[in-house]
């Protein structure tokens, strides 16, 4: 029997997909439920970012609506285009300072950076929402 990767590939993404949206997702609603915007807009504040409280809502909203868009397969570039992004600012403001290794430096950021980058360039794979929609035939 012949082995070919190629009926598995249509689930490559997948599990990446679930990996990413589910730390975003979590991350997000830690900020939220957990920190609160105001304790989360404290953070940012103390990080030297400006208008902390926008921020926080903005950071907060991305993480949570990004989490579940990557991790469902919807809107997938675009969430992680903006969930790069806030790895960079991540990167950047917060990390960079503490070397490359955690728990304080920014390998786990970087490593979130890669995947995010990798689904705003390549989109959600074939097992995903997104491109069950754009297949399905229309009436």
């Amino acid at each position: 029997m012949k082995y070919s990767g190629a009926r598995f590939a249509k689930w490559g993404m997948l599990p990446l997909r679930i990996v990413v949206g589910l730390v975003f997702l979590m991350h997000g609603g830690q900020k939220f439920f957990v920190f609160g915007i105001g304790g989360t807009a404290d953070i940012m504040g103390k990080l030297g970012l400006p208008l902390p409280l926008i921020s926080a809502a903005v950071v907060i909203t991305v993480e949570m609506l990004g989490g579940l868009a990557i991790l469902l397969g919807v809107f997938t570039r675009l969430a992680g285009a903006l969930l790069a992004f806030e790895m960079v600012v991540a990167i950047l403001v917060a990390r960079l300072h503490g070397g490359f290794f955690a728990p304080y430096g920014y390998e786990f950021e970087l490593t979130l950076l890669g995947a995010c980058l990798t689904f705003a360039l390549n989109g959600p794979g074939r097992m995903s929402a997104e491109e069950i929609w754009h297949r399905s035939p229309t009436v």
